[in-house]
């Protein structure tokens, strides 16, 4: 049976996850994690696109992307199929480092986009791994919150669905509860 097609178009935002196959770790140690991120880096030099936001964990990834001129697919081709023959090479391993095809979530509307930033960066405090957000080395959110000059993350658009549109704003969406609508909403 065929795979069914992504919906696509210039512009179009994502909620990308991926796992390691059979929820192995695919991040072992930092060199991982920063190869990993440079790997964006590199790709962001090759195919136009925006990250709003990223957590990479221990199995798997999360990325807020919007495209530009080309689908996910290509991105994350560049992106896993580097990181994997680095990682196989690296660990002497062979055979498939993620978990069948990357996920793509279409994200359509802002409240949707700002609830997947905010479950991106609480993936790890969800996961006991820290107990802030921002303790997390291998997320945005502490680039962003910090605002600290980063050339893989673009943070206007997020910020700017506030009504007033400061990283103070973020952080109080980040503290609210789970499903209590951002009254600080544009």
């Amino acid at each position: 049976m065929a795979r069914k097609l992504r919906v696509w178009y210039p512009g179009a935002t994502y909620h990308i996850t991926a796992r390691g196959n059979r929820r192995d770790r695919i991040f072992r140690e930092a060199l991982d994690y920063q190869h990993y991120l440079n790997l964006i880096k590199s790709c962001k030099k090759h195919i136009s696109f925006n990250l709003h936001a990223y957590c990479l964990m221990p199995n798997h990834i999360h990325l807020l992307m919007e495209t530009k001129d080309k689908p996910p697919g290509p991105i994350i081709h560049y992106i896993h199929s580097r990181f994997a023959t680095r990682f196989n090479k690296r660990y002497e391993l062979s055979g498939h480092l993620f978990q069948g095809r990357f996920h793509a979530q279409l994200i359509k509307t802002d409240d949707y986009f700002l609830t997947v930033s905010k479950y991106i960066h609480l993936n790890p405090v969800e996961a006991n791994l820290v107990s802030r957000p921002e303790d997390y080395p291998w997320s945005s959110y502490a680039r962003l919150v910090n605002n600290k000059e980063d050339s893989i993350i673009e943070t206007n658009r997020t910020l700017s669905l506030f009504q007033e549109a400061t990283i103070k704003a973020y952080c109080e969406f980040m503290k609210e509860e789970k499903g209590q609508s951002p009254i600080t909403l544009k």
